[in-house]
């Protein structure tokens, strides 16, 4: 069965343990293509009544077999539950100098083909845009900048509106200041509001608290910090926080930006912004010239360089396991790299490890000691051991476990299985199987 790609390919086969009279003989079952048969059991293999108020909430069953086998006698019905992936938001930040004409128009041309992109994967994404919006050349402040303006039908109209899945938030992406923006806009700190010169309205609310976050700049320089080799010869104010390459990440606001008066917000990965940004990524088209040297810039067909080779950001992707292109390649790098984006958002819009418990069909009763998780993924199919609680669960053998062990509601997966289920099924294909009807595995 072929499912929409974006989501896991394959369904929940929760499989209920059915009531059944003394007198049946066959029951439904799986083969071992997974495809649901009439298979022979043994009458009432087990006794589905009401589960033993003796039993601790906590304590996996006694009486587990060694080796689950999916395909056993006691496994019979099924109900089929979907599981969602998490939402995606991209946040793209588009610095506005006059250099970048050429890179803005390619962001202009391939947005487009990058959210179809994401679109194909049955991805639920929002596009946020921070950069000046117009078309073309324009003065601000006494300074040449280019604006971006994005195009339908991602746009919402011909004049680059917003649209059901974009929003343009207006900001003048300074060249060596992207961090800073993006830390003192998205905390709207002082000096970062909408009537700053590289401030902007407020754009917190346009994140949603349960999607992936993926960051993309596009700059041909870098993104300043305190350290005197790589920052453009700028110097930093002693009294405040330092600037680094992990800034983005870390930075302890909200204090004084060491290169101005204004007031930085703190980092993405910092308490202040709690799992918002966990698991995010990093990715940068910039100039940046070997993958041996981080000091040599890329060269433009005309034989001009970059400002900077991008220091921060090649830090930044790193971190992160995000990808990036070289600004210097034009046309030539946007295909490869907006497809490498879209693959990684497709990466980071991962599974939820808590599965809802379907209602059982008519005539059956669940007993919630008789149920086994598997895993079906790049590995093959793996099966996961009860652990019995959250307290429970193994740091290296992981385990499952319910959110009311006598009552459940949901099948909760630990966190180190979480993690491998996550991995197992990057690519969109695979899933779990959560079977019910034979002797729970326990740790």
């Amino acid at each position: 069965m072929h499912l929409p790609s974006g989501r896991v390919a394959a369904l929940l086969a929760l499989t209920l343990p059915f009531v059944l009279p003394a007198c049946t003989e066959r029951a439904e079952g799986y083969d071992a293509s997974g495809l649901l048969v009439d298979a022979a059991v043994d009458a009432a293999p087990f006794d589905a009544g009401p589960v033993d108020a003796t039993m601790p909430v906590d304590a996996p069953p006694t009486d587990a077999p060694i080796i689950f086998d999916p395909d056993a006698g006691c496994a019979m019905g099924s109900s089929l539950v979907e599981v969602q992936r998490r939402p995606v938001d991209i946040i793209w930040v588009v610095d506005n100098s006059s250099s970048m004409d050429d890179a803005i128009m390619q962001v202009q041309t391939g947005i487009n083909d990058f959210v179809d992109l994401i679109a194909g994967r049955d991805l639920d994404y929002r596009v946020i845009m921070l950069s000046l919006r117009g078309r073309g050349a324009t003065t601000v402040g006494g300074g040449d900048r280019y604006q971006v303006c994005i195009p339908q039908p991602l746009a919402g109209d011909a004049n680059c509106g917003d649209g059901p899945r974009f929003f343009h938030v207006e900001v003048d992406i300074r060249s060596t200041q992207p961090v800073e923006q993006i830390l003192g806009t998205l905390a709207q700190t002082d000096g970062y509001g909408e009537t700053s010169d590289v401030g902007s309205a407020p754009w917190r609310n346009l994140l949603r608290d349960d999607a992936t976050k993926t960051i993309v700049v596009v700059s041909d320089d870098n993104s300043r910090t305190c350290d005197p080799g790589r920052s453009n010869g700028a110097t930093c104010q002693a009294s405040d926080p330092r600037l680094t390459v992990t800034s983005l990440e870390d930075f302890p606001g909200p204090a004084g930006n060491p290169f101005s008066t204004r007031t930085l917000g703190p980092g993405l990965r910092t308490a202040a912004y709690g799992t918002l940004f966990e698991g995010y990524t990093f990715n940068a088209i910039y100039g940046w010239g070997s993958e041996t040297d981080e000091d040599e810039t890329c060269t433009f067909p005309g034989g001009g360089t970059p400002d900077s080779p991008g220091w921060t950001y090649t830090d930044l992707v790193a971190r992160t396991g995000g990808v990036r292109a070289q600004i210097c390649a034009g046309a030539a790098a946007w295909g490869p790299f907006l497809n490498s984006v879209a693959s990684t958002v497709a990466e980071t819009s991962r599974i939820e490890c808590e599965v809802a418990m379907p209602e059982p069909p008519e005539g059956t009763l669940l007993d919630p000691r008789r149920v086994n998780v598997q895993i079906r993924g790049a590995s093959g199919s793996t099966t996961i051991p009860y652990a019995g609680s959250a307290a429970s669960c193994d740091p290296t053998r992981g385990g499952w476990h319910y959110d009311d062990a006598t009552d459940p509601t949901r099948v909760i997966l630990c966190p180190s299985t979480c993690e491998f289920a996550r991995e197992e099924t990057a690519d969109t294909s695979g899933g779990l199987d959560v079977i019910f009807g034979c002797t729970s595995i326990p740790i």
